[in-house]
């Protein structure tokens, strides 16, 4: 596949149809990943493939797209696989989302909510509550300030210590996704 950066649905529903279909990582959480995946795909967790990306690298071979709910997590894992020298990584423009717009079927399991917007629930929490709380003790309004700057934070930097954090919950565990059982699925699944 000599495809730019990103690629759409529509393209990559036509490579998964052709005799050598590309690789997908599905970069999202376990959680995510059972809600609704695309038929193929591998469930490996951003922050799992940040920290043995060289063991999962040796792997890849083949052409990769990469596939999150909107495309910001794929970008930051093709990043990493960048830096870890594969050069054929593409990433899903729009993520899932887009692929369930354009109307491609997925994988459905128990329905959950994205990581993304677990994020916008826990932050906009906080803020609402410590901004009702300063009424009383006015040091609360503080606590705001440094969301508001940990959210700008992750704007500037792409990166998202919240969000790192509540993929670790048990609500965002899924099946077990661990390395060795990862790249036990890349070495021996035939594709």
């Amino acid at each position: 596949m000599t495809a730019p950066a990103t690629i759409d649905s529509q393209c990559l529903s036509d490579l998964l149809g052709s005799t050598a279909p590309p690789r997908m990582l599905d970069v999202r959480t376990p959680g995510e990943f059972e809600t609704a995946h695309i038929a193929g795909a591998y469930n490996v967790p951003l922050d799992l493939l940040r920290e043995h990306r060289d063991e999962i690298v040796k792997h890849l071979d083949d052409d990769v797209v990469l596939v999150c709910r909107s495309g910001q997590r794929a970008a930051q894992a093709g990043e990493t696989l960048r830096d870890a020298g594969l050069t054929n990584v593409h990433i899903l423009d729009g993520g899932i989302t887009a692929w369930e717009a354009k109307g491609f079927a997925v994988n459905r399991g128990a329905p959950r909510w994205d990581l993304e917007r677990q994020v916008r629930l826990v932050a906009g929490s906080i803020v609402l509550s410590s901004v009702l709380a300063s009424v009383a003790v006015p040091k609360f309004k503080w606590v705001a300030a440094a969301i508001g700057g940990g959210l700008t934070f992750a704007a500037l930097t792409n990166t998202c210590a919240m969000g790192m954090a509540l993929s670790k919950l048990p609500y965002n565990r899924g099946a077990t996704c661990d390395a060795p059982t990862i790249v036990a699925q890349l070495v021996s699944e035939p594709r």
